[in-house]
C-alpha cells in the first residue's frame, strides 16, 4: 500500500522529477501512482510549481490535455540570468593567457565545466525551443558536451560524427568535406544505424570559424533524407564574414585574436 504523501513531499518531488527530466511528458497517473494522490490533488501541486518557477525566472511547465496529455518541464533560461552568465563568460574568455600558439584560443575549461555547459544549453535550447528535433547532432570531439546538454533538453538522443572510422559503429558512410579554418581536406563518418531516412536534427557545436565542418554535417544528412531544423554553436568568428553556412545562432563572437599583441576581443551575441 502506498503512503499518501504530503503536499510539501508531492510539491518536492514533482519539482525535482520534471526540473531533472525537461521536455519529458509526464501522465499524471505517474505521479498518482508514484505518490498516493488523486489527479485533481496533484493537478493543484502542479499549478503552485508552475507558478513559482515562473516567478522566479527557472523555466516553465507545461500541461498538455487529452488522453496523450501530461506535464513536461521547458526549461527557459530568464534574460536576467542569461545577462549574468555572458558576463562571467566573457570575462574568462578575454583573458590573454587563452592565447596559443598559432592564434588559436584555450576553451577547454569552459567546455568541460558542467556549470557552463548547462547554462550554454539553456541559452541555445531556447532559440530552437519550438523546433522537434528527432535527435541532436555534433561533430567530435569538443562540442558533444554542449551537445549533449542540449540532447537532455530536448529529451533526444545525442548523434556523434566521428573523424576516423570505428569498428563498434558498424557500417558507415563517410564524406571527404575542406575544413573552414584549415582548408584542408578531412574526412567525417557516421554510423548507418545511428540515424533514419526522414527524421530532423538540429546540429550543436563548440565553434564556428569558416563553416566547413557543419557544412560537411548538412551535407551528410543529405545522404540519410535528415531534414536540419537549425545550427547552434557557443562561439563563431567575425571572419570569415561569409562562412559556408548561413543562418546559424551562436552565443558569442571571437572578434580578434593578435598573438603577438596578447590582445583577445569575444563579445556577446545574444
Amino acid at each position: 500500500m502506498i503512503d499518501i504523501a504530503t503536499r510539501k513531499e508531492r510539491l518536492s518531488i514533482i519539482s525535482a522529477i520534471l526540473t531533472n527530466h525537461p521536455n519529458h511528458l509526464y501522465p499524471l497517473s505517474y505521479f498518482s501512482d508514484l505518490l498516493g494522490s488523486a489527479k485533481s490533488t496533484l493537478s493543484e501541486d502542479i499549478s503552485i510549481i508552475k507558478e513559482t518557477l515562473k516567478k522566479y525566472g527557472q523555466g516553465e511547465i507545461e500541461v498538455l490535455m487529452g488522453a496523450g496529455g501530461g506535464v513536461r518541464y521547458l526549461p527557459f533560461i530568464s534574460d536576467a540570468e542569461k545577462r549574468q552568465v555572458m558576463k562571467e563568460i566573457l570575462m574568462k574568455m578575454q583573458m590573454p593567457s587563452r592565447i596559443l600558439p598559432g592564434g588559436y584560443v584555450y576553451t577547454a575549461d569552459i567546455f568541460y565545466n558542467p556549470y557552463y555547459i548547462d547554462k550554454f544549453s539553456r541559452i541555445l535550447w531556447s532559440f530552437f525551443s519550438r523546433a522537434n528535433p528527432d535527435f541532436i547532432i555534433t561533430a567530435e570531439a569538443k562540442g558533444i558536451p554542449l551537445a549533449m546538454g542540449v540532447a537532455k533538453l530536448f529529451d533526444r538522443p545525442l548523434v556523434v560524427v566521428r573523424k576516423e572510422n570505428k569498428v563498434t559503429e558498424g557500417s558507415v558512410v563517410t564524406i571527404n568535406y575542406i575544413s573552414g579554418s584549415s582548408k584542408r581536406i578531412q574526412t567525417m563518418s557516421l554510423a548507418k544505424r545511428a540515424v533514419s531516412e526522414g527524421q530532423k536534427t538540429i546540429i550543436i557545436d563548440d565553434f564556428i570559424a569558416g563553416g566547413g565542418t557543419v557544412r560537411a554535417i548538412f551535407e551528410m544528412m543529405k545522404e540519410f533524407s535528415i531534414t536540419v531544423l537549425g545550427c547552434g554553436a557557443a562561439i563563431s568568428t567575425r571572419q570569415p564574414e561569409r562562412k559556408r553556412i548561413e543562418n546559424y545562432k551562436s552565443l558569442m563572437i571571437l572578434e580578434e585574436v593578435n598573438e603577438e599583441l596578447q590582445k583577445l576581443v569575444v563579445t556577446s551575441n545574444i
